[in-house]
């Protein structure tokens, strides 16, 4: 006997989309004809929720503690997670930001997000993406400075987050041997930091 498969209808596909990458927007949707009103429909039965605006995710999702780096990224593509969110984390110090901290490259539109609050920094066209690696949160690709890029940008951004800040990461990293001398000194020549870091860091080892 041979077995005849329905075709998905518009609802299904965007269920199966939202549960295999966690979380979507209705632009993410589009090509697949699905439109905003498949997700509003969706929600009322119960079956998606709205996270932050323009955001979706399975209701009752089993998220983790940095759900909130994804769902930024989802907002404002292109981000960059960084300070204190990649100190987070990167399981570096003691910090525990009540913020999302994102770079956008110098001179592009600083997104307004109410929630999750976020904090903004602008990174130069020549360190928007060195020092940064994709992770996956949650089903989402989202971009994160590295250990070493994050060390070298506390020291950068010194004062606006705190020399001590900068100075317990740098002890953390070195202590637990999360990167090489040679790793940090590479980035700190990139964020143009050396002479700062360098002491310091001849300090500690």
């Amino acid at each position: 006997m041979i077995k005849y498969c329905m075709p998905k209808n518009k609802e299904t596909i965007a269920l199966d989309y939202i549960s295999l990458h966690g979380l979507a927007r209705p632009k993410d949707l589009e090509a697949y004809g699905i439109k905003r009103e498949h997700l509003q429909r969706l929600s009322k039965k119960g079956l998606i929720e709205k996270v932050t605006r323009g955001v979706y995710r399975k209701t009752n999702a089993q998220v983790s503690a940095q759900c909130g780096m994804a769902e930024v990224s989802k907002r404002v593509p292109g981000c960059i997670i960084c300070l204190f969110s990649a100190l987070q984390f990167h399981e570096i110090g003691t910090e525990l930001p009540g913020k999302v901290w994102i770079a956008v490259r110098r001179g592009a539109w600083h997104p307004r997000i109410n929630y999750p609050p976020i904090e903004t920094v602008s990174f130069s066209d020549a360190l928007i993406n060195n020092g940064v690696a994709e992770y996956k949160i949650d089903g989402v690709l989202v971009k994160i400075t590295t250990v070493a890029r994050t060390v070298a940008d506390c020291f950068k951004f010194r004062n606006k987050i705190g020399l001590d800040v900068a100075l317990e990461s740098l002890k953390d990293v070195l202590t637990k041997k999360r990167c090489t001398i040679m790793e940090l000194s590479e980035a700190a020549e990139q964020c143009r930091v050396s002479k700062i870091i360098r002491p310091y860091i001849e300090a500690l080892i």
